[in-house]
């Protein structure tokens, strides 16, 4: 069923949501969401009259306050687009390997964004909760890193120092975006000086960070999720206002 992409293309002042982000509308339903409230009501009546109409794009900017008597003021520029006519970038792979504490909390936080892809491992089903995202078992999860992409962004949140060091070693041996690795720095100094060891230059083992989140946050596994997403959204954030634009 043909679909609407709504897509905030441009704000100014106090708005509900940033630039570049969009929702689907279909007739009968909708995903995503451009903020809430009477903006994005609007926006979706638009959205079905033109489903109805057979229109295929329409743009516009809502000032919220004078428009729509939103308190936040500001105003939004929104493009109206046939979904099926768009090319919609991929998402971006995430591979987690550990679903304790800190790794049930990150999947927690991420999987809810459309930019990441996540596929998460670990060593057995039992440990996985509940989930909508992809999910992997491997006695040793470091096989399994010759499967993902090149351009994957890998955390590593095992219960094992061994299995974390593993990952490092076959990640430096595959290629990668980017890798984390939760720890201390003192976990981390004894990892480069085995990382070494095994032939890997200073170079390439700095591609990897550690310790992983923001310390000013705290240790609590939420906290941790909470530093690491911050972390990984920023860029992201700023690669879709630029695709935007």
């Amino acid at each position: 069923m043909t679909a609407i992409r709504i897509t905030v293309t441009k704000t100014a002042g106090s708005v509900p949501r940033e630039a570049g982000t969009q929702m689907l509308v279909w007739a009968d339903r909708s995903e995503g969401t451009i903020g809430g409230g009477t903006l994005e009501w609007e926006a979706m009546a638009e959205a079905r009259r033109m489903l109805r109409d057979g229109r295929q794009s329409h743009n516009a900017t809502v000032p919220l306050g004078p428009a729509l008597g939103q308190c936040c003021g500001g105003s939004v520029s929104l493009l109206w687009e046939e979904a099926e006519a768009m090319t919609t970038p991929p998402a971006r792979p995430l591979w987690i390997y550990g679903a304790g504490h800190v790794g049930r909390a990150l999947v927690n936080v991420m999987a809810p964004l459309p930019d990441f892809e996540i596929t998460w491992v670990d060593t057995g089903p039992e440990r996985f909760p509940e989930t909508d995202v992809t999910t992997l078992v491997a006695k040793d999860p470091a096989l399994i890193v010759k499967h993902a992409p090149t351009n994957a962004d890998h955390l590593i949140l095992t219960y094992s120092h061994e299995i974390d060091l593993a990952l490092c070693h076959a990640l430096l041996n595959h290629d990668f975006h980017s890798a984390g690795l939760i720890g201390s720095a003192t976990k981390w100094a004894r990892f480069r000086s085995r990382l070494a060891a095994l032939g890997h230059t200073s170079a390439q083992i700095s591609r990897i960070a550690c310790p992983i989140g923001d310390p000013a946050l705290g240790k609590h596994p939420a906290a941790i999720a909470l530093g690491v997403a911050t972390a990984m959204i920023s860029p992201q954030a700023r690669q879709t206002r630029e695709r935007t634009a």
